[in-house]
């Protein structure tokens, strides 16, 4: 629906919330979901395995060409991201085409098709298959598709997931998967029809789909490092773009088009943007935090045209058994940038960054020095490549509760940031807060409340 933005890093399409950054990667030819009585152990192994199910061949089917059936693709979404990950869908497989297209906007919805032509005649859309509006996903997802990618801005996710899948659609979403609690749930149920109905669903978490990550997390639990006692994860680079209010824009509009600024849209950048490194520590440690205490604030970025989000956050969060983790982001000229994950363990470090990993021995441990030195392929296309061939195949993937539980905890964090408050998993996850404005229309619309720390209750 609304403009998108981009992952660069392995080139996604310019216009982007995420600089030059690495990718990670999941379980993909199986389901990734973890039964609430799982072990950790019983986690870790799972991940391993579908490490293992990653490997060239796994999706080897999804380059049949003309031979394999041909996957159907509606976009919704079609700014940047939308466009970018629709260019990737088209390079990871012969077999796909897309055939329909929808956006809040005429001019993002007509500069994607015009792009996806310049791919010939499996990125050419008929102008018949090509939607504009709020409910543009309901007239793709109607259409003749097999798989949606799901790229408008965060705060749609839910609603878009929901009915994707209602609807029997595989789904590639781009993350985050929410802005709030309600969100989450909504894509926690809808994972579990994900699994009755035998459908597959990869988020845009390209990290889980990397070779270094994917290598690099193989090692770490198997041991590598040794047990894990801290963690830290970073997102810290300069501004971003913004979107000036043009005369014949309405309020609801110039939010959308602007989505960045906007909590109901984004969630701020700690849930639009480090998602991804929170989604890395999870998949190191196993678990998702139990509590968390944040500060942060509003420092440079106080001009209107800046909505109501935050330019800088700190998070301390406590994951099971003791273990501390150190979450930072900020987005501000001039400062110290860093996109990288540093886990700790009893023997070693592992550091890990776009197309990067290493792990470093403590001194007098047993752990040893390594590197990744293998083959990393631009893991945005990577991520197609096993979607497509877990469709074709019928060796399921399923990220959706991961890629909620990970939303939930950048959410958790922004929630204890905002209100001054700590906030313990349970409370986040069964938080009211709703931030989808109601009854949504192109008209006026209030910009919400800057959050005061000590002063916004928690919900």
């Amino acid at each position: 629906m609304a403009a998108g933005s981009g992952c660069p890093g392995f080139a996604r399409v310019p216009l982007g919330s995420e600089p030059p950054n690495p990718a990670h990667p999941p379980d993909p030819t199986m389901s990734t979901q973890v039964p609430e009585n799982s072990s950790r152990r019983d986690f870790l192994q799972a991940t391993a395995a579908g490490a293992i199910v990653l490997s060239a061949p796994s999706f080897a089917r999804a380059q049949g060409g003309a031979s394999a059936k041909e996957i159907r693709i509606g976009v919704i979404g079609c700014g940047g991201r939308g466009t970018g990950a629709a260019v990737d869908a088209l390079t990871a497989s012969d077999a796909t085409r897309i055939v329909a297209l929808g956006d809040a906007f005429s001019d993002r919805l007509d500069s994607c098709a015009a792009e996806l032509a310049k791919k010939g005649p499996r990125g050419t859309v008929a102008a018949e298959k090509r939607f504009t509006g709020l409910d543009a996903y309901q007239k793709v997802i109607a259409s003749d598709v097999d798989l949606v990618i799901l790229a408008s801005a965060p705060g749609f996710r839910p609603l878009h997931i929901a009915a994707a899948v209602a609807a029997g659609k595989h789904v590639f979403a781009e993350k985050p998967v929410a802005v709030d609690p309600a969100g989450v749930r909504t894509v926690m149920q809808a994972a579990e029809s994900i699994d009755k109905q035998g459908l597959s669903f990869v988020c845009g978490t390209q990290r889980r789909h990397e070779s270094c990550y994917l290598e690099a997390m193989r090692r770490v639990h198997d041991g590598a490092i040794g047990e894990i006692v801290s963690a830290r994860c970073y997102w810290t680079q300069g501004s971003l773009w913004v979107k000036e209010k043009q005369p014949d824009w309405s309020d609801a509009e110039w939010q959308i088009r602007n989505w960045l600024y906007f909590t109901w849209l984004s969630g701020d950048h700690i849930v639009e943007q480090h998602v991804h490194n929170l989604d890395v520590v999870n998949w190191a440690i196993g678990s998702h935090p139990l509590r968390a205490v944040g500060m942060g604030g509003r420092q440079v970025r106080t001009e209107a045209k800046y909505g109501n989000i935050f330019d800088h956050f700190a998070i301390d969060y406590e994951y099971p058994g003791g273990v501390r983790v150190l979450s930072m982001c900020r987005q501000i000229d001039g400062c110290h940038s860093a996109v990288e994950e540093i886990v700790q363990g009893t023997h070693g470090t592992l550091y890990t960054s776009s197309g990067s990993a290493r792990i470093e021995p403590r001194a007098g441990a047993k752990g040893e020095a390594w590197e990744y030195t293998g083959e990393n392929k631009n893991p945005y296309v990577v991520e197609h490549e096993h979607l497509i061939s877990a469709i074709q195949s019928g060796r399921r993937i399923n990220e959706a509760r991961r890629i909620a539980e990970s939303t939930l905890v950048a959410i958790m964090g922004r929630m204890s940031t905002y209100t001054g408050k700590e906030v313990s998993w349970e409370q986040a996850l069964d938080s009211k807060l709703d931030l989808m404005p109601r009854n949504l229309a192109f008209g006026p619309l209030a910009v919400p409340e800057i959050a005061v720390p000590g002063r916004t209750p928690l919900v």
